[in-house]
């Protein structure tokens, strides 16, 4: 049975934008699974334009069907003072829809992240955009530790979720411990959305 996992991310400085890639990568590594990558625009104050409605380029901007129509979830933003970005925060907003239908209940779901600093708050992001994701009842896939990488990494990378250390500057590369971990938490998503829609 062929299933499609949404791969949906903010990135500002695209280190995030880089790590859905890895991670659409992951998904379609398993046969019957298809990835479809798509991000969200910025939230605009009042003194900046908003965001055009279609991205000068990149993924398009997700909408409620991207994950109506999905079989599992990934999700990515940059941290923010140990949460999740507004823009995404924003757009998971606007699902109480599609939690009066229970329309995500029992799909399985992942999150990732990036920040600056090894201790900016990766795993409080990680697990503040799990909240969401369980109030609409879905089943959140972590990386277990019979993936090598994460006893090795001196990057990023948490059970919780992949995630990166760009550098103060968020000019620092993702290191090749955070790209295995990236699409081996892909493939595990896509390994337990096929199970599960089968």
């Amino acid at each position: 049975m062929a299933c499609e996992v949404l791969v949906l991310y903010y990135s500002h400085h695209g280190a995030v934008r880089q790590m859905a890639q890895l991670y659409a990568r992951g998904v379609e590594q398993v046969p019957g699974v298809t990835a479809r990558l798509r991000t969200v625009p910025r939230v605009s104050a009042l003194t900046q334009p908003p965001a055009p409605g279609v991205p000068e380029a990149g993924a398009p901007y997700a909408e409620l069907g991207d994950l109506t129509e999905c079989c599992g979830l990934a999700m990515g933003s940059p941290t923010r003072f140990g949460n999740m970005a507004a823009p995404l925060k924003a757009f998971l907003d606007s699902t109480s829809e599609l939690w009066l239908k229970g329309a995500l209940a029992g799909k399985p779901a992942a999150v990732f992240t990036s920040t600056s600093t090894p201790h900016g708050g990766q795993e409080t992001t990680l697990l503040s955009m799990m909240l969401p994701l369980l109030h609409h009842g879905m089943l959140i896939v972590g990386i277990p530790y019979t993936e090598p990488e994460l006893a090795l990494t001196a990057g990023g990378g948490t059970p919780y979720g992949a995630s990166h250390t760009a550098g103060v500057a968020s000019d620092a590369p993702l290191t090749e411990h955070e790209k295995k971990l990236c699409m081996a938490h892909g493939r595990r998503l896509a390994h337990t959305a096929l199970r599960l829609a089968s």
